[in-house]
């Protein structure tokens, strides 16, 4: 067993939920920290062993990692999505990083994968996430996409987590949904503003020219077309949102 607490935020994930215990089953200590789940999320969880509290998240993905963070016993923590899955290689990367208590905020290239095709460019190329970080003086912000607060360095390692992603296209467009509704609303508490030429005309061109050219989203065939398509979606939809949340409070 390795001296770290793994935190997994969690809610309705009761298919993800034994496999990504699986993966972690080298940590001392594994907290899941459960969005009130109506499904087996909880039960799964607590019968494999891990501790499991349950707390609201409203929203607020910053402050949900935050509140983990204080409840992790271990110097080290590491933050798994419940859609992940930790590969060997990156166990034994981990058990070094460890046991030496070299203090960085380590980055960990993370694999894009799909249960039936394959998409590995675009939007769905590998990204670096920080995951492995000691505990002192490490928090998070923000709503949508939150980011690490830390006084260490920044290391990469080039191990890396398996993500299984979408298992249907309805999950898909409903995050699509969920996030671009909380973009915009953080954009708006934020006072940004919003250009309906510059924001909905040609910003989501831009979005899509980005993922399908410059992110080489054209290598993945037909999913690279449709994936670029959907981010130049993603980004007229979070700019609308904001637009007529200034105009109407987001009424039609």
């Amino acid at each position: 067993m390795i001296n770290v607490t793994v935190l997994i935020l969690a809610k309705n994930e009761e298919k993800n939920m034994e496999e990504c215990l699986e993966s972690v089953s080298f940590a001392e200590e594994v907290i899941v920290i459960d969005d009130f789940s109506t499904d087996k999320t909880k039960e799964i969880a607590e019968n494999m062993g891990a501790k499991v509290i349950q707390r609201s998240m409203n929203g607020d993905w910053g402050a949900q990692q935050s509140f983990a963070i204080q409840q992790a016993k271990h110097e080290w923590i590491f933050f798994l999505d419940a859609d992940e899955r930790v590969t060997g290689p990156l166990v034994e990367a981990i058990r070094k990083i460890v046991s030496t208590n070299e203090k960085y905020a380590y980055w960990i290239k993370r694999h894009n994968q799909f249960r039936y095709y394959k998409a590995t460019h675009g939007s769905f190329r590998a990204d670096d996430v920080c995951r492995l970080i000691p505990k002192k003086n490490t928090s998070v912000v923000g709503f949508v996409h939150p980011a690490f607060v830390y006084p260490y360095k920044d290391r990469y390692i080039k191990e890396y987590i398996l993500h299984h992603t979408y298992d249907n296209w309805e999950q898909y467009m409903n995050k699509v949904n969920k996030y671009t509704t909380l973009a915009a609303e953080k954009y708006k508490q934020e006072g940004k503003s919003v250009s309906f030429i510059n924001d909905i005309v040609l910003r989501p061109i831009w979005a899509f020219f980005k993922i399908y050219f410059l992110n080489l989203g054209f290598l993945d065939g037909k999913l690279g077309f449709i994936f670029s398509l959907n981010h130049y979606n993603y980004t007229l939809m979070k700019y609308t949102k904001l637009y007529y949340l200034y105009k109407s409070d987001g009424k039609l």
